[in-house]
């Protein structure tokens, strides 16, 4: 059911809320747990040199979990960004400001995911 007035101005649900909602969600979950893994690696090598975090971060689980930790906070933080502008910025700088909060998420993504395969892949 919806008023006359909606009906007469074509506004209604952007059948979209629900996906990015859930987008959101899920993120958050995901990152509970990869953010207690690094939380308790870094502080596991806390006391240890540089060779040692090296070495720790060539393991396949570390390495696959870094990026997996990345790709989820960047992906969370793009969408939390996402919903700060859409509510706060009301002028024609908008569009500009959400391209610029996806292509800067994207950016660090990338830096840190071939950070880590560098890592990975090196000597």
């Amino acid at each position: 059911m919806r008023s006359p007035l909606a009906r007469a101005e074509g506004l209604g649900s952007a059948k979209g809320g629900v996906k990015h909602w859930w987008a959101e969600r899920v993120s958050a979950v995901a990152l509970v747990p990869l953010t207690v893994w690094f939380l308790g690696s870094v502080i596991a090598h806390a006391g240890g040199d540089y060779d040692a975090v090296i070495t720790w971060l060539k393991t396949p689980l570390a390495s696959l979990a870094m990026i997996v930790l990345l790709l989820a906070l960047f992906h969370h933080t793009a969408l939390g960004l996402q919903v700060v502008i859409e509510d706060y910025v009301h002028s024609d700088a908008r569009f500009a400001a959400l391209i610029a909060v996806r292509l800067g998420c994207l950016a660090l993504a990338s830096a840190g995911i071939v950070a880590t395969l560098r890592i990975v892949f090196s000597p």
